[in-house]
C-alpha cells in the first residue's frame, strides 16, 4: 500500500500540528471568550470518542506529528483520558508529541493519568493570580482549584506553561508578577493578544494590549533576549536573564506570524477549519459518516489543503468593529 502523501497547502507550507477539540464545553466564562450566557452544542453533534480517534489516526497517517487536544474546557468531557490513552500509543509510531490545553480546574483530578498516558507537557490558561481579578474575569471562583491543579500536573512530572491573554486595564499591572511567579516555579508562559472572535458582552477595543507595549515595559525591568526555543506553534521566545525563564509572545494583531503557519484546528463538531481567523472549513464528520470513510478523509483533507488561506484578517483598530468571524473560539477549538 503506498505511503499517504503529507499535507502540503497551496502555498507549500507542511502541516505538521493538529488542534482537535473534544468538546466545546467549558466550566469557566472568561469575558473575553463567550457570554455568561453561552449556548453549546447538542451533545448528539459532537463526535464521539471513536471518531475523534479515528480522525486523528488520519492526520497522523498524513504527516501530523503533534496533535493537541482542546475544548472548551477537554477535562469536561467524560471519558476523555479515554482517547488521551488510545492516541498515547501511537508516540513513537508517527506521532511525536500528544498534549492539550487546559483551564486546570479539573487537571488535579487527571495528572497523573495523563502523565501515565504519555502526555508530557501542558498548556493552562491562567490570566491572573488575583482571586478577586479572577472570579471577575472567569465569572467563576475557581482559582484555588486551578491552582491546585497547577501543583498537582507539575508532582506527577508534566512541563507546564502558562497562557496569559493580555488584558488592557485588567491583568496589565500584573503582568510582570505573573512572570516573575511563573518562572520561581520553573514554568514558561506565553503572553497572547485578544482575539476577535464571536460576540460578547463588552467590547474586544476596550482591553487591546499590543505586545509590542508589553514587551517594551518587560524590557525597561528586566533583560530579554530573543530566542531560537520553538514548540511548534505561533510563539516567539525570549529569555529574561533575571528570572532565568522564558518568556513567549503571541502576536495574530501587531505581528502577523501567518507565513509559517503549520496547523489546522478541528471542532468537536469534525468541522476542519484551515484558519483560525477565517470561515474556510471542510466537514470531516460527514467524510466519516460516509460508506467509504477512509477515502472520503483523505478526499476531504485534500480540499482542506487547497483552500487553507494564506494569513487570517483579524482587526481591532477600532471601537466596535465585528469580530473577525462569529464564532467563537471554545466553538472552533482554544
Amino acid at each position: 500500500m503506498p505511503t499517504p502523501a503529507p499535507l502540503i497547502d497551496q502555498f507549500n507550507r507542511r502541516i505538521t500540528y493538529l488542534r482537535l477539540s473534544v468538546t466545546d464545553r467549558c466550566d469557566l466564562r472568561c469575558a473575553y471568550c463567550m457570554p455568561e450566557r453561552q449556548t453549546f452544542l447538542p451533545r448528539s453533534e459532537v463526535l464521539s470518542l471513536e471518531e475523534l480517534h479515528r480522525l486523528a489516526l488520519g492526520f497522523i497517517d498524513r504527516g501530523v506529528t503533534k496533535l493537541r487536544l482542546t475544548g472548551g474546557e477537554p477535562l469536561v468531557r467524560r471519558d476523555m483520558i479515554e482517547l488521551v490513552r488510545a492516541l498515547g500509543r501511537k508516540l513513537g509510531q508517527g506521532l511525536d508529541e500528544l498534549t492539550l490545553t487546559t483551564n486546570a480546574t479539573r487537571l488535579a483530578e487527571f495528572a497523573d493519568d495523563l502523565r501515565e498516558a504519555g502526555v508530557r507537557r501542558i498548556n493552562v490558561s491562567l490570566d491572573t493570580l488575583d482571586r478577586a481579578t479572577f472570579a471577575r474575569l472567569a465569572r467563576r471562583d475557581s482559582l484555588p482549584q486551578v491552582l491546585d491543579g497547577i501543583a498537582a500536573a507539575r508532582a506527577a512530572g508534566l512541563a507546564v506553561k502558562l497562557n496569559t491573554v493580555a488584558l488592557k486595564g485588567v491583568n496589565q499591572d500584573e503582568i510582570p508578577d505573573l512572570i516573575g511567579w511563573a518562572h520561581g516555579q520553573g514554568m514558561d508562559l506565553t503572553l497572547i493578544e485578544v482575539m476577535p472572535l464571536g460576540e460578547i458582552e463588552t467590547d474586544r477595543f476596550d482591553h487591546f494590549l499590543p505586545l509590542s507595549e508589553v514587551r517594551a515595559d518587560l524590557a525597561r525591568r528586566w533583560t530579554l533576549r530573543d530566542s531560537g526555543h520553538r514548540t511548534g506553534g505561533p510563539a516567539r521566545y525570549a529569555d529574561i536573564t533575571e528570572t532565568g525563564g522564558r518568556i513567549g509572545f503571541i502576536t495574530p494583531l501587531t505581528n502577523n506570524f501567518c507565513d509559517g503557519c503549520n496547523r489546522v484546528r478541528v471542532t468537536a463538531t469534525g468541522q476542519l477549519y484551515a484558519c483560525l481567523g477565517g470561515n474556510e472549513r471542510v466537514d470531516l464528520r460527514a467524510a466519516l459518516r460516509s460508506a467509504d470513510p477512509e477515502a472520503a478523509l483523505a478526499d476531504a483533507l485534500d480540499t482542506a489543503m487547497r483552500i487553507k488561506p494564506l494569513r487570517h484578517h483579524f482587526d481591532i483598530s477600532a471601537p466596535g468593529a465585528a469580530p473577525a468571524v462569529a464564532r467563537h473560539m471554545s466553538t472552533t477549538g482554544g
